[in-house]
């Protein structure tokens, strides 16, 4: 369920970044610096002009701003319109730093223009850009957008893309919100966040059960297999796309749409990644299950041990291509990693020698995951072979981990390797048995054991081997061709349970530790006896 709101978690994420980010060095579009450079020098200069001018459409007070437009008596009754249209002409292609704005009352007399002339901005357009000049009034000495300028306002607006909304929309919503974005754009990103959500659900839903059908058609399973993985990252790449595709449409000033369309790049990056990791772990399972993992066993337990360093490999370049994106130097960055990497493999000499370990454990197969194995003085069943450490299970069903380096310098005994399982033991007779009995029972052991079906012929002994203190001894010993525990522990019972047959059937016991005491008489001692009565 979390996963469907990713897409709508990575524009609200720009969003709060783009609001929360600290200003740059240069003001909002159309809107004047609130650092001490936007200072408005002379009071009748054309950067205090300009600041008022920016300001009281800020405000939306068109009227008063509209007496900072050179204005012919029949452009009068539409100068609040023109004072409007030309701040959305203005934060839509400018981006002011009235630093660089002359705060002289005279203007700048080095800019090449006539004197009460000045140029603060200038509006791109297909035949070029066009300049938007401010001009001091001879009577009153105020700097006023020149008429030339105000000739171009009405048709500078209806370039843009959004003139019709501007021209509808209420007052309260063209108000400008955080980092210069009016309101209505920031509303326009929240639906436009919201409806890219929904609309990459169903995209990614459509996408992801068209290739699941054409994946079907293939021989292959696993390409099935990865298109399952990948619902998650098709609904995010949809979702990029569509909120990519309709956020030009809020016409957001270059730097707020450079900053959008950075986010994006970024989302579009995690998802890549994110559909390559899921495809990693998707593909190491078809390679553990399939016929060449089990025709080569060997090599079976290394694909868990490579898909985990893909990976690390694959988070690295993860973060190097956000941080990229971002803007940071990757380059002075990697090298620094480079310095930084002697020292931490100075400082962290166990962590690379496990990591060492754990590639000599993969290549040289002592044990896989899922082998039972003895270490040490206990044994216990392969849960996971990592980079740092390998995890075993005991029969108390404890885990208990150990570091590969160490791991990978022990004696290691892995019972999974083995292609046969040995019953040796001891059959002990009382030793009232006789000789014939004694023929009887070795012959009778050595048919049970060979009855078994798995019992491997070549090894088979059964053998009368000494006479201990208090019993006859016969060795026994035999292999078994099964390498399952459970399967072993039924033949020996078998076994056992056909041996007490045979001892009964010859007439004789089994021994258990005794004694015999044999008391004697001494004569001489008798005959002192006797004298002394």
């Amino acid at each position: 369920m979390l996963k469907r709101w990713i897409p709508l978690w990575v524009l609200a994420i720009s969003c709060a970044a783009l609001a929360a980010s600290p200003p740059s060095s240069t003001a909002a579009p159309g809107a004047a610096e609130p650092a001490a450079a936007s200072a408005p020098g002379a009071p009748d200069s054309p950067r205090a002009s300009l600041q008022r001018f920016l300001d009281l459409c800020r405000d939306t007070h068109f009227v008063q701003a509209a007496d900072y437009l050179s204005l012919s008596p029949s452009e009068r009754a539409r100068g609040p319109e023109l004072a409007k249209r030309l701040k959305a002409v203005l934060d839509h292609h400018v981006w002011f730093d009235l630093s660089k704005v002359s705060g002289q009352a005279d203007g700048d007399p080095g800019d090449g223009l006539p004197p009460g002339v000045d140029q603060v901005a200038s509006i791109p357009g297909l035949a070029g850009a066009t300049p938007v000049r401010m001009g001091r009034d001879a009577q009153d000495a105020r700097w006023r957008f020149t008429p030339d300028t105000v000739s171009r306002i009405d048709g500078w607006f209806v370039a843009l893309g959004n003139a019709w909304v501007m021209d509808h929309l209420p007052a309260v919503l063209l108000r400008p919100g955080p980092r210069e974005l009016q309101w209505w754009q920031w509303a326009g990103l929240g639906m436009i966040g919201a409806l890219g959500w929904l609309a990459g659900l169903l995209l990614g839903a459509l996408s992801w059960k068209l290739l699941g059908r054409i994946a079907a058609r293939t021989k292959g399973s696993w390409d099935n297999a990865v298109i399952k993985r990948l619902h998650g990252p098709f609904s995010l790449a949809w979702a990029l796309v569509m909120v990519g595709a309709a956020v030009p449409f809020l016409e957001l000033y270059p730097p707020a749409q450079a900053f959008i369309d950075r986010w994006l790049h970024i989302g579009l990056f995690v998802t890549f990644f994110w559909a390559l990791l899921r495809s990693i772990e998707v593909v190491a399972q078809v390679l553990v299950g399939s016929a060449w993992a089990q025709e080569h066993p060997s090599s079976r337990s290394l694909i868990p041990l490579g898909a985990r360093t893909f990976k690390v490999a694959i988070w690295a370049m993860a973060v190097v291509a956000v941080l990229s994106e971002l803007g940071y130097p990757v380059a002075s960055l990697i090298a620094g990693l480079g310095i930084g990497g002697l020292v931490l493999a100075l400082a962290g000499q166990k962590t690379v020698e496990n990591l060492f370990g754990a590639f000599s454990i993969g290549i040289d197969q002592p044990f896989r995951e899922g082998d039972f194995v003895a270490v040490l003085d206990f044994v216990g069943t392969v849960e996971r072979i990592g980079l740092r450490s390998t995890r075993i299970r005991t029969l108390d069903r404890t885990v208990i981990s150990l570091p590969n380096g160490k791991l990978a310098d022990m004696r290691l005994e892995s019972f999974a390797e083995r292609d046969r399982i040995k019953l040796g033991l001891t059959v002990r007779l009382v030793y009232g048995t006789t000789a014939e009995q004694m023929r009887q029972v070795l012959a009778g052991l050595e048919r049970a054991i060979r009855a078994q079906p798995l019992c491997w012929p070549d090894s088979v002994t059964v053998k009368f081997g000494t006479l201990s203190p208090s019993s006859l001894d016969i060795d026994v010993m035999a292999w078994f061709r099964t390498a399952d525990w459970n399967a072993f522990v039924q033949i020996r019972q078998d076994v056992l349970l056909q041996f007490m047959d045979v001892v009964e059937r010859a007439g004789t016991a089994f021994a258990f530790p005794t004694q015999t005491l044999h008391l004697t008489a001494d004569p001489a001692r008798e005959g002192r006896l006797e004298k002394t009565g």
